[in-house]
């Protein structure tokens, strides 16, 4: 078990949205990181400890996406996104829970989530979502830059495929974070 400080954690959900959670993912479906996500919140909240919600939005004609060239760059429809493609999932936020928007994979770069982390007096932060080597391993390595100390849930992360989620998370994460299970994740003041 590894016991956390309510009062110094933040847990940090990453893309848990609409347009999303219904991808094919491995090793685990949406469907399961939510519910592991889902539970690490109700936790967290009984604690009193923050939860962020953190989700990725663009402008409708894309005019605000990265736009540096690269090998693989990030294929755009030629329309707007569906309407509902940045909501974040039915059910998952709390009025207490700060929402966050990024136009990166990572959640700090354009946000104001260091701040509110900073003014929280938060000094460990639990990453979990889509996609684990995306979203949630920028993020974290962001944190980690920024003197954060993470910890990532690994059973409620997942990717748009086993080896890249099996990489982050044997190669990447042990590096800069604690890796667990969500159950083993304790709050105690």
């Amino acid at each position: 078990m590894l016991d956390l400080d309510p009062r110094t954690t933040a847990l940090v959900l990453i893309d848990l949205q609409k347009g999303i959670i219904g991808r094919p993912l491995e090793p685990r479906s949406g469907a399961e990181v939510l519910a592991e996500g889902k539970g690490l919140a109700q936790r967290f909240r009984a604690a009193g400890a923050l939860v962020i919600l953190v989700r990725v939005a663009w402008a409708e004609d894309f005019a605000d996406a990265p736009r540096q060239r690269v090998d693989a760059p990030m294929s755009v429809s030629s329309g707007a996104l569906p309407a509902d493609w940045i909501e974040l999932v039915d059910d998952l936020a709390h009025p207490s829970d700060i929402v966050i928007t990024k136009k990166q994979w990572g959640a700090f770069t354009g946000t104001e989530l260091d701040l509110q982390l900073r003014r929280r007096g938060i000094r460990t932060i639990v990453l979990g979502g889509i996609a684990t080597n995306f979203g949630v391993e920028s993020t974290a390595r962001h944190a980690w830059e920024l003197g954060y100390e993470v910890v990532l849930a690994e059973n409620a992360c997942a990717s748009t495929s086993h080896k890249l989620h099996d990489m982050a998370v044997g190669v990447i994460f042990p590096r800069i974070a604690r890796v667990v299970q969500a159950a083993d994740i304790g709050l105690v003041a």
